[in-house]
């Protein structure tokens, strides 16, 4: 199928319109700590080195290059939204505004992919996994982090997430992007409006 440049145009307007609903990622206690936790946890159990180049996708104010730029790691972050953006730079962080489904990287540019929380937000997450597959280098793993849906939190209300998907349908989505899957489980605590669930699936690419 190719697109017509009539085709293309719609989906630039929707894509602006979506963009400009997004709401900056103030850093929280409660996601800083999952976030180290998790760094930590999958760079001892996949053997991640010293000399690692990173992708956050949708990297809000910078919690996790705060991580990678401790462990020494050189770090690139991506965000449609512009407070999010000015913060970050702000923070000597380099991010750049730049859409997940549509990455303006080489092949094979990252040896790992931080996605926390952000596949919720993309319109055709399968698209968005592909162009995720393209950028990671052979060997190198994708860290994916997502809300479940139908908790307490009712993830799938939230104007802002369009794919607020069963663990399974993500499990399949991530295989045929082309990532063996590794790791798949789930991060359970309460918040104030009850008990909430994160999935986390490691996926590596061949």
């Amino acid at each position: 199928m190719k697109l017509k440049s009539t085709d293309v145009e719609k989906l630039e307007r929707f894509l602006a319109k979506i963009a400009a609903e997004t709401y900056p990622e103030p850093i929280t206690s409660l996601h800083a700590q999952i976030t180290a936790d998790m760094i930590e946890q999958v760079r001892q159990r996949y053997g991640l080195g010293d000399r690692q180049r990173v992708l956050d996708v949708g990297c809000g104010q910078g919690v996790a290059l705060e991580r990678f730029a401790a462990l020494g790691w050189e770090a690139v972050g991506i965000t449609v939204n512009p407070a999010d953006l000015a913060v970050c730079q702000e923070r000597g962080f380099v991010v750049h505004q730049m859409d997940q489904s549509f990455l303006d990287f080489a092949d094979g540019d990252f040896d790992f992919i931080w996605c926390r929380h952000c596949l919720e937000h993309s319109i055709f997450p399968y698209f968005t996994l592909s162009e995720l597959f393209r950028v990671l280098r052979p060997g190198g793993y994708l860290y994916v982090e997502v809300p479940a849906p139908d908790t307490s939190c009712q993830h799938q209300a939230n104007q802002n997430h369009y794919s607020v998907l069963g663990q399974s349908m993500w499990v399949q989505l991530m295989t045929r992007a082309g990532f063996a899957v590794k790791d798949v489980l789930g991060l359970e605590f309460r918040v104030p409006a009850g008990p909430d669930v994160y999935w986390v699936m490691i996926g590596q690419k061949p």
